[in-house]
């Protein structure tokens, strides 16, 4: 007989589950993504990257390699090779960010099932790939969806080296309520282990499919008990954690810092006793730790290594300096200073308000905002249920054993969602797209607790009280966002209270009559309930070819301000008038020069054609200084400079010296070309680009 036909039924199901669950998420997140909204400034950077290796490698913004992005260019190097492989197109673009989102769904499947089970994984790959924050961000080119699949990969490997080298501790069915595929063999029954017919039973050497199967808790390499070398393993796990963390230190900056704390918390409280005491448990996470800092600091520091004259110049500093760029611009000067888009919206147009959708303008808990206005409908919506499940999970398994690997569940990825959120609270400005990072620990605690909740034998009456208050609170919760957002459909909100109604119902319908409807009915009710409206958000999302800035069910109103604030109408103006800025340059080898990153965006990502970026981003950065300005004007390197605001001396310099052709265009360097501009030439709007 083939290895294959011996194969356990339930294992074909559950990776048929888990492939559906897969086909799902890309479905939403590759849905139409040809006509999905880029941010235009990281699309530019793309076209640049896939120009030149040099570029490439340094990150460069602009084809002639000028200046860098203001962020470290993990995430885009993987979008630049794809516009290099397939060609400048949107979905291109968007590409390697649904490869990623898919990949996150797989990769959280494997890291629950480790420590809960293949069933608690199923419900988190489901409930991951339907939340309406990591449907829109994986529709965008963002960082942030290469930040997430290696956050989940490094929480993947802090579970296996919790789960992989201790036995699945004895419990109570009532306690840990997970069904006969998910005990281990009984240790104290000699008929009980070395069955190669029982598929709890440890892994059958004999059995080529059997050995290594992420699918299979019982695997050797997960679940068996301490042995040689076990140590080893352990600290490679760890290890291998860190150099997940330090490569998506790469993709956001210190950002990927933040899951720190819960990765190494839910080890030290939880790390299999044949990994020694306390002491010896922080020591491998401090080796780990160094991993982390290596892995984090290496591009950074061969490019600091590189002479100034060799590279583009580092956009987000003042020194040239990644280190700044890094840990001042994108790191603690998010805390409380101007952003990055504020400081640009004040040099572009000094005076004016910023042009922000109000609903992206403060922090998460701000009055208005937060979890009960737009953040909710991007991932608030199992949120609250998460945060009480996490701590019931905690607290009635406090008794168990240092290594217990459900609560390890609940601790990992409840520290995650609990620093994130806090740490979200505080920064100066939070777009949609960030909350996406909280989306995974949701989906880990909702199916590790359902999983937890469920019981063989008799449930307690508090149990079944609980799930029926989470359930009805969690619909309520639903029901009242979607009732107070523009645009949902009009049958939602209704279907929302029947279904919440219904499932409570049935949760109360067990506790009386538990033969006729087990508990294991209520928890599916109860999961069909509170997921009901984000998979309608996520469709809805999909469905209008909405993306990262986008929130569902928003108004016509607010989703022309986002399109506005994309710059779609700026590519526009730049398509009609970039035939008048190829005549008027006189066939210099850059276009223009222009104000800030903004006008440079929109030329580049249409054309290819150099635009120098006066100031970086933000139109502060010293790049180019008035020196090389000046060189540029007098070597015949360009020619024409767009100017909104003359705020710094570099541009007022280029008002008093050059020739006005329009209100913001300027001709430098000779007698400016035969006929005059057309009004206006030039776009004026001011992108709220996510920074």
């Amino acid at each position: 007989m083939q290895a294959g036909s011996r194969m356990p039924e339930q294992v074909w199901l559950r990776r048929l589950a888990l492939l559906a669950i897969a086909a799902l998420a890309g479905l939403l997140y590759a849905w139409a993504i040809g006509h999905d909204t880029l941010e235009y400034y990281y699309a530019a950077a793309d076209r640049s990257m896939s120009m030149s290796w040099h570029d490439f490698i340094f990150g460069a913004f602009d084809p002639a390699g000028t200046i860098t992005v203001d962020k470290l260019p993990g995430a885009l190097w993987l979008q630049a090779l794809s516009v290099r492989a397939f060609g400048m197109h949107t979905w291109a673009i968007i590409l390697p960010q649904v490869i990623e989102g898919v990949l996150t769904v797989l990769v959280l499947y494997r890291a629950v099932a480790r420590l809960a089970g293949p069933a608690a994984g199923l419900i988190a790959a489901l409930v991951l790939a339907v939340s309406p924050a990591t449907v829109a961000l994986n529709r965008e080119n963002i960082s942030d969806s290469l930040l997430v699949l290696l956050l989940v990969l490094a929480a993947d490997a802090v579970s296996g080296a919790i789960a992989g080298l201790a036995p699945l501790a004895p419990m109570a069915a009532d306690d840990v309520g997970q069904d006969a595929t998910l005990a281990a063999d009984n240790p104290d029954d000699p008929d009980d282990l070395d069955d190669p017919d029982d598929p709890d039973d440890p892994d059958d050497p004999d059995d080529p499919d059997d050995l290594d199967d992420p699918d299979d808790l019982d695997d050797l390499d997960d679940l068996d008990g301490p042995s040689p070398g076990a140590g080893g393993r352990t600290l490679g796990r760890l290890i291998l954690a860190g150099f997940w963390v330090g490569l998506a230190f790469q993709a956001k900056d210190i950002e990927a810092w933040m899951a720190l704390p819960a990765l190494g918390l839910a080890y030290l409280l939880s790390g299999p006793s044949g990994t020694g005491p306390v002491l010896r448990r922080a020591g491998q996470l401090a080796v780990a730790g160094v991993v982390v800092a290596l892995v984090s600091v290496s591009w950074m520091t061969a490019v600091s290594l590189v002479p100034a004259a060799d590279r583009p110049y580092v956009d987000g500093s003042h020194d040239n300096s990644v280190f700044a760029q890094v840990f001042s611009y994108n790191g603690f000067g998010r805390f409380g200073d101007q952003t990055p888009l504020q400081v640009r919206a004040a040099q572009l147009n000094p005076g004016a308000a910023l042009p922000v959708p109000p609903r992206v303008a403060g922090r998460l808990l701000d009055g208005g905002r937060g979890l009960n206005t737009g953040l909710g409908l991007d991932t608030g919506w199992l949120i609250p249920a998460a945060a009480v499940v996490a701590v019931w999970g905690i607290a009635s398994r406090r008794r168990q054993p240092r290594g217990d690997p459900l609560r390890a569940c609940f601790i990992l990825w409840g520290g995650w969602l609990v620093i994130f959120f806090v740490v979200f609270t505080a920064v100066t400005t939070l777009w949609p797209y960030y909350t996406a990072a909280l989306s995974p620990a949701a989906a880990a605690i909702i199916g590790a607790g359902v999983v937890a909740a469920r019981s063989r034998e008799r449930v307690p009456v508090s149990r079944t009280i609980g799930l029926a208050v989470i359930v009805a609170g969690t619909a309520a919760y639903a029901g009242w966002l979607v009732s107070s957002s523009a645009g949902p459909p009009g049958w939602l909100v209704p279907a929302i209270i029947v279904v919440g109604v219904a499932a409570t119902g049935v949760i109360v319908w067990s506790l009386l009559r538990p033969r006729s409807v087990p508990f294991a009915g209520a928890l599916a009710a109860g999961l069909v309930a509170v997921a009901l409206a984000p998979a309608v958000a996520s469709v809805s999302l999909a469905a209008h070819d909405e993306g990262a800035f986008d929130t569902p069910f928003e108004s016509a109103r607010v989703q022309e301000d986002v399109a506005l604030g994309q710059g779609k109408q700026s590519i526009v103006a730049v398509q009609d008038t970039i035939p008048f800025w190829q005549s008027a340059s006189n066939g210099t080898p850059y276009l223009m020069a222009a104000q800030s990153a903004l006008l440079p965006s929109a030329i580049i990502y249409d054309t290819g054609l150099e635009a120098l970026p006066i100031g970086g981003f933000d139109g502060t950065t010293p790049s180019p200084t008035l020196a090389q300005l000046q060189a540029d004007i007098r070597h015949g390197l360009l020619h024409l400079v767009w100017i909104s605001s003359a705020t710094d001396a570099r541009l007022r310099w280029v008002t008093t010296h050059c020739a006005r052709l329009t209100q913001r265009l300027f001709y430098c360097g000779g007698t400016p070309p035969a006929g005059s501009a057309p009004a206006g030439a030039g776009p004026t709007p001011v992108p709220v680009q996510g920074n």
